[in-house]
């Protein structure tokens, strides 16, 4: 075991989180150090040097595992997943049966939603949003205010930023 769900607890509506406190030493952790929020143990995996730490929240049917970390005041809810060596921070969020992993990062006021998955050593911050069947990956960068979604991919070393909106079956490379 390495966390132990603590009696802090958090109301978010109908749904009770609680904060993880740490039962072993890994990485910069240190037994007894307090972490982030979670539903429930199914929420952040024993296995690997996973974390949730912060304010950071993680609820509903989502999961943290490998050695991903979320932190800040970052939301992972619905049936999202991060894993791997992803990191969710800041005030982001990632929602819905979305996917973050790889050594991909979103931050800042990002969100991540619907079915999209980014990856690799993709990045997502400011107030950028991914969404619908979406696919951010390689070492793109989607950041400012812009919106990448429905079927749309943009990957290798890609940026899109500013207002741009990328949408429908677009490909951008």
């Amino acid at each position: 075991m390495k966390y132990k769900l603590t009696k802090n607890k958090k109301t978010i509506g109908e749904i009770t989180l609680y904060q993880i406190e740490a039962l072993k030493d890994f990485l910069n952790i240190k037994k007894g150090d307090l972490g982030g929020w979670i539903e429930k143990e199914s929420n952040l995996s024993h296995r690997g040097d996973c974390w949730v730490s912060g304010d950071a929240r993680v609820y509903g049917d989502a999961w943290v595992y490998g050695d991903a970390w979320v932190y800040g005041d970052a939301r992972v809810y619905g049936d999202a997943w991060v894993y791997g060596d992803a990191r969710v921070s800041g005030r982001a969020e990632v929602t819905g049966d979305a996917r973050v992993y790889g050594d991909a990062w979103v931050y800042g006021d990002a969100r991540v939603s619907g079915d999209a998955w980014v990856y690799g050593d993709a990045w997502v911050y400011g107030d950028a949003r991914v969404s619908g069947d979406a696919m951010v990956y390689g070492r793109a960068r989607v950041y400012g205010d812009a919106w990448v979604y429905g079927d749309a991919w943009v990957y290798g070393d890609a940026r899109v930023s500013g207002r741009a909106r990328v949408y429908g079956d677009a490909i951008i490379n």
